[in-house]
């Protein structure tokens, strides 16, 4: 419990020293901003480390990026509020900002040779598929295959199907459905 109460009392004397630096740099006073920034980098510093402890290189680029943001900003930082939200608000979006970098930029180098492979075998997935599915419409009557090919295949409208092949509509649409019913058993009778 008094390990607690000192860290809380810790941050609180942090806050208030960081607070007091920045309302005086704010107010001119150019060697309390130079104090404010440099506590301000160890503090940004510490936040980094624990937040990229898998990648070190970074946390240099991304306090000075953040201490340049503050500086940037400083105009936007409201006295009545607590200063390490106004601060963490801004780290925070920098350090999503790094990582979404980081992962467009991983995105884009990634080797395409397994994609690739893949993409050649559904080429020919695709053409024993073909074949199979021409096997099955071989064995069906024409007023069965003619309406499947034309309406579910070649996606024509029932209407433009019936005047491609003289069928009528209904007689489509039967063909269709029948059609559909013998291949469902034919595959089922396979398996």
């Amino acid at each position: 419990m008094e390990r607690i109460e000192e860290r809380d009392a810790r941050f609180a004397d942090n806050e208030s020293h960081l607070r007091a630096l920045l309302l005086q740099g704010l107010g001119g006073d150019a060697a309390a901003y130079h104090g404010f920034l440099k506590a301000l980098s160890a503090h940004l510093r510490a936040y980094y480390r624990k937040r990229l402890f898998q990648r070190p290189d970074d946390v240099e680029d991304l306090v000075q990026e953040t201490l340049l943001a503050v500086h940037n900003q400083r105009h936007t930082y409201r006295a009545d509020q607590p200063l390490t939200a106004w601060v963490h608000a801004i780290a925070r979006y920098k350090l999503v900002d790094l990582l979404r970098a980081r992962a467009a930029r991983e995105a884009m180098t990634d080797p395409l040779d397994d994609e690739l492979e893949v993409f050649a075998s559904s080429d020919s997935d695709a053409a024993e598929a073909k074949k199979d599915l021409d096997k099955l419409l071989a064995g069906l009557p024409d007023r069965q295959r003619l309406p499947i090919v034309h309406v579910k295949l070649e996606g024509l409208s029932v209407v433009e199907a019936a005047q491609l092949t003289g069928m009528s509509e209904s007689a489509i649409k039967i063909g269709v459905h029948r059609g559909l019913k013998a291949l469902a058993a034919r595959i089922r009778g396979n398996a």
